[in-house]
């Protein structure tokens, strides 16, 4: 029975050769280059969920002006069966 043991060791090294060889070369991998991509600016992203917490807190004093003024009319329609 042969040992296998020599190819496979030719078969890691030529393997790690091959992955060494790749980062020397600075390619940046897929998944780094759309992680950089995809990061908004944090400071726009918050100045935005301001801006919308605005118009959240309008809407709410309106519902609540109304409600609190009785302006608000609730019809019930019948089920049909």
């Amino acid at each position: 029975m042969k040992n296998p043991t020599p190819k496979l060791m030719t078969g890691i090294l030529v393997l790690q050769g091959l992955l060494l060889a790749s980062q020397w070369l600075g390619q940046p991998s897929i998944a780094s280059a759309r992680a950089e991509n995809s990061l908004p600016n944090p400071s726009e992203r918050q100045m935005q969920m301001v801006d919308e917490l605005k118009q959240l807190n309008a809407k709410v004093d309106k519902l609540t002006s109304m409600l609190a003024g009785g302006e608000v009319t609730v019809k019930v329609a019948k089920e049909e069966k």
